[in-house]
């Protein structure tokens, strides 16, 4: 049941009053009077989560030279995007009992304070500290945006405030890295994160108001756990987190035989708790939703993955600014749109989603190719790194709205919240693994006096695997007579 912004709920008596209320007016619209402040709100959140996730992305190299933390250059990704796992379990749990006030408040807040120690660090440790409080605060924001449409707007206006949420990460993303890197040239990369402070100052002020009117369901009463609490959702993505925490750190040690004892801990910890938090079919790619939630990781591995190191290796490699190297991110966001929009267009003609899969992934294994060509080369000029990242968009765009579609279409309506739930768990954790690895990729490339060209080659060697596994996979998106 949703309750409007602004209305009281029983407030009306009679069946003809009931539909009366309901009736979708004319002018009636996601910024008109009761919703146009939540509406803000809800999208100035996203944007703020857009901007500080590609702008910290640009200035992270500049970061980890002042902060001495080269060394350990991929937790301030992972750090973000495992805690994230954390913060969208809590938040939906505490919406589910209590409505989303508390959740939107406490999540906005956690990523404030994380937005200021992360810009008033003296070290890396303290940075990563900060970098772990924004990742549940954005874990938070983001799980509540999508709760907060279902509950606050009438049914007309959900798909407007959707599209609206989609669009909210456009100018963030064509801005944001150019914006950020600019500061961190002129200014200080600390600016980046002091500059957001107002923004989410903004954000609550305009969103907290209307969620404040919006009742806990009285439908849903607690209900006894099915399963005991440590195989619950809470404590299995604790798991998970630790787990591929213990693991990721355990490959930047020196000492080879403490460095496989921790990661074969971790990997015990995470996987079964990986298991429990994913459908039936994930950990083996079965055809069908398994596969569906595996070719997300992949994507999200292949692309992300690469993204995070562009930077590191224009600024490190080939002598680029921060600006400058935040243009390839840009590049990147722009044709993911008009990769989307094509497939949009292509599936409402012919469909053929397995095939616009598998088209995306060799596109992305394209652009991976190229962009690791411009900064490996001192021969190829920098700017083919952007061209190339512009390449990796397309394909992004084009096989990710395929998949997401495909595998969504596939799941029963009672389980759309899971499927949902379960895309964005692959995307999050293989975003942060592979991340995870970069820096570990530097850390062996440290300990064993070697260069970072060498271990920014891995990675993009890594990253091309995924995408050409990612090809392989793609026919498994749709299960055939026989696998089913």
């Amino acid at each position: 049941m949703s309750q409007h912004v602004g209305e009281l709920p029983e407030d009306r008596e009679g069946p003809a009053a009931s539909a009366q209320a309901t009736r979708p007016k004319p002018a009636e619209s996601v910024f008109s009077g009761p919703y146009r402040a939540l509406s803000l709100g809800v999208i100035l959140s996203v944007s703020m989560v857009a901007f500080e996730s590609l702008g910290v992305a640009t200035v992270l190299p500049d970061i980890a030279r002042s902060l001495d933390g080269l060394g350990a250059y991929g937790w301030g990704l992972s750090a973000l995007m495992l805690a994230n796992i954390i913060g969208t379990v809590l938040a939906g749990r505490a919406a589910d009992r209590r409505g989303p006030w508390g959740p939107v408040a406490a999540g906005t807040a956690v990523f404030a304070v994380g937005c200021a120690v992360a810009g008033a660090s003296g070290s890396w440790r303290l940075f990563l500290v900060g970098r772990f409080l924004q990742g549940l605060g954005v874990g938070a924001v983001m799980a509540m945006a999508y709760t907060v449409i279902g509950l606050a707007y009438p049914e007309h206006l959900r798909a407007r405030m959707f599209a609206l949420l989609s669009s909210a990460w456009t100018i963030p993303s064509l801005i944001g890295p150019v914006v950020a890197g600019t500061l961190a040239d002129s200014v200080s990369w600390r600016a980046v994160f002091l500059l957001m402070l107002p923004i989410v100052a903004a954000a609550a002020l305009l969103t907290l108001p209307g969620l404040h009117r919006l009742e806990r369901p009285r439908d849903q009463g607690p209900a006894g756990p099915a399963t005991p609490w440590w195989k619950g959702p809470l404590a299995s993505a604790v798991l998970l987190t630790l787990g591929t925490g213990v693991m990721l750190q355990a490959l930047l040690l020196k000492n080879v035989g403490l460095l496989v004892a921790l990661a074969v801990v971790g990997i015990a910890v995470a996987l079964p708790a990986l298991r429990r938090v994913t459908p039936e079919g994930t950990l083996t790619a079965r055809a069908g939703l398994g596969a569906g939630v595996v070719i997300r990781g992949l994507l999200c591995g292949a692309y992300f993955g690469s993204e995070a190191y562009l930077p590191l290796g224009l600024q490190e490699l080939r002598g680029q600014s921060a600006w400058a190297a935040g243009l390839g991110l840009s590049a990147g966001a722009i044709t993911w749109v008009l990769g989307s929009a094509w497939q949009a267009k292509r599936d409402a003609e012919a469909g053929g989603r397995t095939a616009s899969v598998a088209l995306g992934f060799v596109v992305l294994l394209l652009g991976v190719a190229v962009i690791a060509l411009a900064i490996l080369s001192d021969t190829v000029p920098a700017w083919i790194a952007v061209a190339g990242w512009a390449v990796g968009g397309i394909g992004m765009g084009v096989a990710f709205n395929a998949a997401t579609t495909d595998t969504l279409e596939q799941a029963p309506a009672e389980r759309q919240g899971e499927m949902s739930g379960a895309l964005q768990l692959a995307q999050t954790l293989a975003t942060g693994v592979v991340a995870g690895l970069g820096g570990a990729a530097l850390a062996v490339a440290r300990h064993y006096d070697s260069s970072a060209r060498t271990a920014l080659a891995g990675l993009f060697a890594f990253t091309a695997l995924l995408a050409l596994v990612g090809v392989l996979l793609s026919r498994r998106l749709r299960p055939t007579a026989a696998s089913g």
